[in-house]
């Protein structure tokens, strides 16, 4: 009985180490009655042994948990940040034929947005990365109308007031003026939605092209638009270093 009890997990843990979602996502299947262990549907203090009971989601055996994968793909402007789309529209998964193992988007980049999205069935690992604890800066190359003056710079460096608050200080520099508009180096740490687009709309500096080219240490580099690859065993260890790093400095605190 005590070698059965240490199989046993949460079974939001199991649905997210087999990469159906992330930990949170999975407690709503559970919340929505979507999940079922042998046969009895679940509630978010079932717990479960992977390897025998038979886990079901809307009504669909469960396979055993699946090695982990990690992507990186460099997102289209006018493709989804979803597995799929009721509009019809592209999606990231369309890029993903070839990719044998289910994975999910680590966070969103908006549809008119471009540059590096991660993709994963870890869900530890997605958490991990998009905790608001962790403080993970994502950078993006910002394309703004207009250019903006140094006052206004430095609002949004300090922060931007938003229907969900202020936002939290961002690094910001200008990269080039062109007749017309300004390019900036822009990296955050929140996630609120199109973030970034709303505050420069705040300035009056509408932004016309934003791309992610970094997340973490990790760097889209030379990765063509609607290409992905896989992340080296390297870079993984430094994505975990990196929130490990941070959890030890918030026990400190």
């Amino acid at each position: 009985m005590v070698l059965l009890s240490l199989m046993e997990k949460r079974l939001q843990k199991i649905l997210s180490e087999m990469g159906i979602a992330s930990r949170r996502a999975s407690e709503e299947l559970i919340l929505e009655g979507r999940v079922t262990v042998n046969g009895q549907v679940a509630t978010l203090g079932t717990k479960a042994d992977a390897a025998k009971d038979h886990i079901k989601l809307n009504g669909k055996l469960l396979l055993r948990p699946e090695p982990k994968v990690y992507l990186m793909f460099n997102k289209p402007r006018g493709v989804v940040t979803t597995l799929n789309d009721p509009e019809g529209r592209p999606t990231v998964k369309d890029f993903l034929k070839r990719v044998k193992y289910r994975v999910f988007p680590v966070g969103r980049l908006d549809y008119d947005s471009e540059g590096l999205l991660l993709l994963t069935n870890d869900g530890d690992f997605a958490q991990s990365l998009l905790h608001p604890s962790k403080k993970i800066f994502k950078t993006y190359l910002v394309k703004a109308k207009g250019e903006p003056d140094e006052a206004k710079i430095q609002k949004l460096r300090k922060g931007i007031k938003l229907m969900e608050g202020v936002t939290a200080p961002a690094k910001i520099k200008k990269l080039q003026k062109t007749e017309n508009n300004t390019w900036f180096e822009m990296s955050i740490h929140e996630g609120k939605k199109r973030q970034i687009r709303r505050m420069f709309k705040e300035i009056n500096h509408p932004v016309l092209k934003l791309t992610r080219i970094k997340f973490g240490a990790l760097s889209l580099g030379d990765l063509k638009s609607g290409g992905y690859r896989f992340l080296t065993a390297e870079e993984i260890e430094k994505m975990k270093r990196e929130f490990a790093a941070d959890r030890r400095t918030d026990a400190s605190r």
